[in-house]
């Protein structure tokens, strides 16, 4: 394969120490895409939670992970999805490293049913302006990524868990946002960060 969307040097090297490059190259000729699926779109709209990985200007990695309701994270265009930032801890670790570098790695899995996972790496933007803002209930900013790759992975190491129930913390319209108890420990308490205002709106919000 003279072009790849996926591999580098580093990939290669151990491919060829392992020699896994055909197979890799496979892989990549009949899975990865540019373009979101119908199946991508019903699965990346089902999902409650996703991890992030975004590193800083001088590369320095980060992990972390996103969740809230069904249908938060959505397939926007054929190599674009959305997802809304919700209040946290004020820290920024993800969204502050996609200022200095827009790359960004998603991995949408399921632990629950069928076991599934679905990568998605590409260019992150974040706007306190996009048209979603509105529609979004409890967005304080919008991510949108535009998709480079798109590529499912084997799921045979995934263990079998069951969803429970939701997070509490999850915004609820009609419902004033539920706050977490360290903010009002004596070692935080002074200093938290004041709520931004909370979109009123939401798809199941009936205004």
């Amino acid at each position: 394969m003279s072009h790849s969307i996926m591999y580098h040097d580093g990939n290669r090297q151990l491919q060829d120490e392992f020699s896994s490059r055909r197979i890799s190259d496979r892989l990549e000729e009949k899975l990865t895409r540019t373009a979101f699926t119908p199946d991508d779109r019903a699965y990346i709209e089902s999902a409650s939670y996703f991890f992030i990985a975004t590193a800083d200007a001088e590369g320095r990695p980060d992990c972390s992970f996103k969740g809230g309701p069904p249908g938060f994270v959505r397939v926007t265009g054929d190599a674009e999805l959305a997802f809304p930032d919700y209040d946290g801890n004020g820290m920024f670790k993800s969204l502050g490293n996609l200022l200095v570098n827009p790359d960004v790695g998603l991995l949408f899995i399921a632990m629950h049913g069928k076991p599934k996972r679905l990568r998605v790496n590409g260019a992150a933007s974040i706007s306190r302006d996009d048209p979603l803002l509105a529609e979004t209930l409890g967005a304080q900013l919008i991510v949108r990524v535009r998709a480079r790759a798109i590529f499912p992975n084997c799921p045979r190491y995934i263990p079998s868990m069951q969803l429970i129930a939701p997070s509490d913390y999850v915004p609820k319209a009609g419902c004033d946002p539920l706050e977490p108890a360290w903010k009002g420990f004596a070692d935080f308490k002074d200093v938290v960060h004041p709520r931004q205002p909370m979109a009123r709106k939401g798809p199941d919000s009936g205004d």
